[in-house]
């Protein structure tokens, strides 16, 4: 997530009404569950360690980051785990510290969809009124369209009005109701599934329809269906911009101004009920298990992969090439909720001053998670992912991961 426009991939609500019952208030919390200690690993005296250490220690210098903290897996053993550099002035970062992970809550409504339609609960191909009716343009929108952001539905975030309300009032309250409404309000992009581009509209209305389908608040379902099957003891989201103990600190320029934004509200980023912080422990476990499909059938995870993207993505003068930007490949491609890259599953969030990604190789049983703050001099851009194409050269010659 960035304040002016959110791209997940990185290569080459509901206008006058409200949302339904049981969507707009907020429902109590799932239980949280007790973290598990994410600590560092000893300092290693060479190997694939040592490499990684190293590529980290160099590239928290040449970016200018406040902290690098990171976890690298292989064959689901740990290479290293380590956190350099500093939360807070005078408080060293440390691989237990929270921070936020927006888009992993993306892929995982992807994996929850797709269990319910493994049980028959729904279709991928069902409209999106067969759940929330008063949803615009919803009898031409389906449930895949919006996990594979399809649906021709415009990007909230670019809108010009809604990033200077975002600027001016960083500690706002958006409901969804608010911000599905500023993207309806215009035609669409396109005839729904005839072209690609990123919207985190789509991704608004697909948590309050997991809600109907799966008849329990998103943030139970996430708890129950994702969290804890993989063992996520530091995950949960949370209904304000609180971020449990420990925590590590984000600070930005966005604003001109070089300040903290840990505390911002994050409300207008994904579906209410996914709004989510974790440890890094905690996103290597889910880049594993995400990479290798553990919570979805084969079926499941082979759509998961690809539900009909590529092939998709191309600028037309009703989507110009600022905003269908991508033309999704066999090999380079939005998948439901992931991306695909060169055998690469990942995501890569990021949001006012704070940047992360998880990644797995398959082939390699690789999981490589990063999370990054910026500090005053960093480039544009997320430079965890740029930590995570470096370590992934190192590790994995020949098939490093690349995003230009």
């Amino acid at each position: 997530m960035r304040r002016t426009r959110t791209v997940l991939l990185c290569i080459a609500g509901l206008l006058g009404t409200v949302l339904p019952a049981g969507v707009a208030t907020a429902p109590a919390s799932a239980a949280p569950v007790p973290a598990e200690s994410c600590a560092a690993s000893p300092e290693p005296a060479g190997g694939d360690a040592r490499t990684v250490l190293a590529i980290a220690r160099r590239s928290q210098r040449e970016l200018g980051l406040n902290s690098v903290v990171l976890r690298v897996s292989s064959g689901g053993r740990e290479v290293l785990t380590t956190a350099l550099g500093a939360s807070m002035t005078g408080v060293p970062a440390e691989p237990s510290m929270r921070f936020r992970t927006g888009s992993v809550a993306i892929v995982y409504m992807g994996i929850v969809l797709l269990q319910l339609v493994d049980e028959g609960k729904a279709s991928l191909d069902d409209p999106v009124s067969r759940w929330l009716p008063d949803v615009p343009h919803g009898s031409e929108i389906t449930l895949r369209m919006l996990g594979s952001s399809t649906s021709g539905l415009h990007d909230y975030v670019t809108d010009p009005a809604f990033v200077a309300e975002l600027e001016a009032e960083p500690f706002r309250q958006w409901t969804p109701a608010e911000v599905i409404a500023i993207a309806t309000k215009q035609p669409l992009l396109y005839r729904p599934g005839t072209n690609w581009n990123y919207s985190h509209a789509n991704f608004a209305i697909l948590g309050a329809a997991l809600e109907k389908i799966g008849g329990l608040p998103l943030d139970r379902l996430l708890a129950q269906r994702v969290f804890r099957p993989l063992g996520l003891t530091a995950t949960g989201n949370e209904y304000t911009p609180q971020i449990p103990e420990p925590v590590l600190h984000a600070f930005t320029s966005e604003r001109g101004t070089y300040e903290e934004s840990t505390f911002w509200n994050p409300s207008w980023t994904t579906a209410r009920g996914a709004v989510l912080v974790q440890d890094i422990c905690d996103l290597d476990r889910s880049a594993r298990g995400v990479g290798t499909g553990e919570l979805l059938s084969a079926g499941s995870f082979r759509t998961q992969l690809d539900p009909g993207t590529v092939g998709l993505g191309h600028a037309t003068p009703s989507c110009p090439a600022s905003v269908c930007l991508l033309t999704n490949t066999a090999a380079r491609h939005f998948g439901l909720g992931v991306i695909v890259v060169d055998g690469w599953i990942l995501t890569n969030p990021s949001f006012s001053g704070y940047a992360a990604i998880q990644a797995y190789l398959p082939a390699r049983k690789l999981a490589i998670s990063v999370s990054v703050t910026k500090g005053p001099e960093s480039p544009e851009g997320n430079s965890a992912q740029t930590i995570a194409e470096r370590i992934s050269a190192a590790l994995a010659p020949g098939r490093a991961l690349s995003m230009p």
